[in-house]
């Protein structure tokens, strides 16, 4: 029996998956006001980053330009960035992912986003432990 679901084949497929999941996230108590209220994200200029960002990601088409990891750095200076919002950000990408995908490369953006999720994380906890102890110093 299938789902009905197909894998993520094209870019329209990306944008379908891009726009449905800043659907959720714009509509989350959590993160939400991080989106629309700190950062202030012009969805008009974020949305078609994304859509480049993740034809790079699944697809390997060059066309994204940008520094996420440094964006979210800046962010995470602003306002707190830890698990929580980054396990809300996974928990909400695979749950928009399984709703309207299926098939191996729906799996790898799941697999993907965990792994820059982590990476980001990462970088973020790092920094916020060397302005603590240069602070305590």
């Amino acid at each position: 029996m299938t789902s009905g679901r197909t894998d993520i084949a094209s870019r329209a497929d990306i944008e379908h998956l891009v726009n449905r999941f800043y659907e959720r996230v714009r509509g989350d108590d959590l993160l939400g006001p991080i989106f629309d209220d700190v950062a202030q994200t012009d969805w008009a200029k974020h949305l078609p980053k994304m859509y480049d960002f993740w034809q790079g990601v699944l697809f390997g088409v060059a066309g994204f330009r940008g520094n996420p990891l440094q964006v979210h750095r800046d962010l995470a200076r602003r306002t707190p960035l830890g698990e929580e919002a980054f396990g809300r950000w996974l928990d909400l990408f695979h749950e928009t992912v399984d709703s309207l995908f299926s098939g191996p490369c729906a799996e790898g953006a799941k697999t993907r986003a965990l792994r820059i999720a982590s990476v980001m994380q990462s970088h973020i906890s790092h920094d916020r432990d060397e302005l603590t102890s240069a602070s305590a110093s």
